[in-house]
């Protein structure tokens, strides 16, 4: 049996607060929730935990305060069997926070809070060697890190992907360029490339502006992606389901498409297996708590795309 592929997983580790209510407030005032829950995520702690799931080994490289909420998040994370060795404390920083509401329709309102103290960019990287791990996966909330991360891996030859988000310009003009692997959401393909465009036309618009992979996700209708060697824009649809909780469906999306590159998919076949692991985390309430393990992904991906041969 060949061993795990390796990720190193770069970004976001905040404290959720996730409450599921009937309707989105439109107007000031008191609303009860119908359920709730609170769990360490963020965006690279999301895509980690989704990827060990999906039976990869994931180490995380995140930022945290030196505060009781980091002890929490931390222990959190590793009971879900991602390595927290690379996270690092900042003394007199306070960790991220994040209150989030999840309407019935699976919707969501997010408002995160990111100390500056504790996402200083880092001197180094936390590993001398990138070359222990099969793909490195960064986002956008801790830019300094992320740079340093897709430079190093994309010198060692290793995939160096991307979930480029909303974030501001020049943090996304930053990070573009070294990444050989983007994957947009529509907002920051927009964000890029300065127009209104239909997801279509951004992937093509930000495929022009680098020699990397570019996809352009657009959640139920599907993605997009750049195929270079026949000089077009390709569709995968996203397999048809009734949406719970939408939260982390981005974030896992990314961390099983780097399972999949890490694991030498073809990159539509990876792009179907994200697209499953997504669909499926959207059927339950949670965040990342939704997150499906392989054998549950692989069932998705045969009942969606019966032709597709996927190991």
């Amino acid at each position: 049996m060949a061993r795990p592929v390796r990720l190193l997983s770069v970004g976001a580790l905040t404290l959720d607060t996730i409450l599921r209510v009937e309707t989105l407030p439109m107007h000031q005032g008191k609303f009860i929730a119908s359920d709730g829950v609170q769990i360490a995520s963020g965006m690279a702690t999301s895509a980690a935990c989704a990827a060990h799931r999906l039976g990869a080994e994931v180490s995380l490289w995140a930022s945290a305060g030196d505060d009781a909420v980091a002890d929490q998040l931390i222990a959190g994370i590793e009971a879900e069997g991602v390595d927290c060795t690379f996270v690092r404390r900042v003394r007199g920083a306070r960790s991220a926070l994040a209150s989030i509401l999840v309407d019935a329709h699976g919707e969501r309102i997010i408002v995160p809070f990111y100390d500056r103290l504790a996402h200083a960019d880092p001197e180094a990287l936390p590993v001398a060697d990138l070359m222990a791990f099969d793909a490195v996966l960064v986002d956008v909330r801790w830019p300094g890190a992320a740079a340093l991360a897709l430079k190093a891996a994309r010198a060692m030859g290793r995939p160096a992907i991307l979930d480029a988000d909303t974030a501001r310009l020049e943090v996304l003009e930053q990070l573009l360029p070294l990444a050989t692997h983007i994957v947009a959401s529509e907002p920051a393909a927009r964000i890029v490339c300065g127009q209104a465009l239909d997801p279509e036309t951004a992937c093509a618009d930000l495929a022009s502006r680098t020699d990397a992979f570019v996809a352009v996700t657009g959640g139920a209708a599907g993605s997009w992606w750049h195929d270079r060697s026949a000089g077009c824009v390709r569709h995968v649809a996203a397999p048809k389901i009734k949406a719970v909780d939408t939260l982390a469906a981005g974030d896992v999306f990314h961390g099983a498409f780097a399972v999949g590159l890490a694991e030498a998919m073809p990159v539509e076949q990876a792009l179907r297996f994200a697209s499953a692991a997504a669909a499926l985390k959207c059927l339950r309430f949670g965040g990342r708590l939704g997150a499906p393990d392989r054998a549950e992904t692989l069932a998705m991906v045969a009942a969606t795309w019966p032709t597709s041969r996927q190991g």
